[in-house]
């Protein structure tokens, strides 16, 4: 019975979700779909978001993967501080996070100034995009990966240096395939935040056009019958990479 009871009350979230994407689908004219999937800004801006989030996810997965580590094996003062600060953007207004990167990277600052000295200039740039979108996406793959780290006995890392593996071996032969999973999974959440992130993006960089944010210009100039089209085919795009990966991470995790 409370089977059926758990059922019934997970379905309204399901549905939740799904009933909105319904019917922004059912309101989509074909023609203009088809004229969305023909516009060359359209493709270029959906295209752009694919592209950058996965520079950024690339960048953070670098990054990232020695951080989850350390987090999950080590214990010391300020560690809570430090998983705190991990977690802090989401639940910054990505608004704000625009306005904070935008800070960082103005000439006023040292860092700044260092920036523009190397010849760089993140807003309007594809690096401004990229820094935007790590800010938000990096939460989802180090919480992720760290886990994964945790869920990995110590005993069996023990079990390879006192056979004489070295650290590096123990960590790549032992730890790292052992949480791959966990892994995969925070690549393809951080990814697909990537992608959706619209208000830092905005603030640092509004040309080159992201999706996101080629959706509310339509919005605002053309209201909901322009928007609809792009929308529904920036789904229907990131819902197929979505379940490529899905279904890719849970093969590999089953063929281990």
């Amino acid at each position: 019975m409370y089977i059926a009871f758990f059922v019934l009350m997970g379905s309204f979230l399901v549905l939740y979700i799904i009933l909105p994407l319904v019917m922004m689908f059912m309101r989509t004219s074909l023609s203009l779909l088809i004229q969305a999937v023909s516009d060359p800004q359209v493709l270029s801006s959906i295209a752009l978001s694919l592209y950058a989030s996965a520079i950024s996810t690339g960048i953070i997965v670098v990054l990232g993967i020695p951080l989850a580590y350390l987090l999950a094996r080590l214990d010391f003062r300020g560690k809570r501080l430090v998983e705190s600060i991990i977690d802090l953007p989401i639940v910054i207004p990505h608004s704000v996070a625009g306005i904070a990167i935008l800070s960082m990277i103005s000439e006023r600052n040292p860092i700044g100034r260092g920036i523009h000295l190397a010849g760089l200039d993140p807003v309007g740039h594809l690096s401004g995009i990229v820094m935007a979108m790590m800010f938000v996406s990096l939460p989802f793959f180090v919480d992720s990966a760290r886990d994964g780290f945790k869920s990995v006995p110590v005993r069996l890392e023990k079990v390879s240096r006192t056979l004489g593996a070295p650290f590096l071996s123990t960590f790549f032969r032992v730890s790292l395939p052992l949480s791959k999973r966990s892994i995969l999974s925070g690549i393809i959440m951080s990814w697909a935040r990537g992608i959706s992130e619209f208000g830092a993006v905005l603030i640092i960089t509004y040309h080159p056009m992201v999706a996101p944010v080629l959706i509310y210009e339509r919005f605002e100039a053309y209201g909901l019958e322009y928007s609809t089209p792009i929308s529904t085919l920036l789904i229907m795009v990131i819902f197929v990479f979505f379940v490529l990966l899905r279904f890719v991470s849970s093969h590999r995790g089953e063929s281990n």
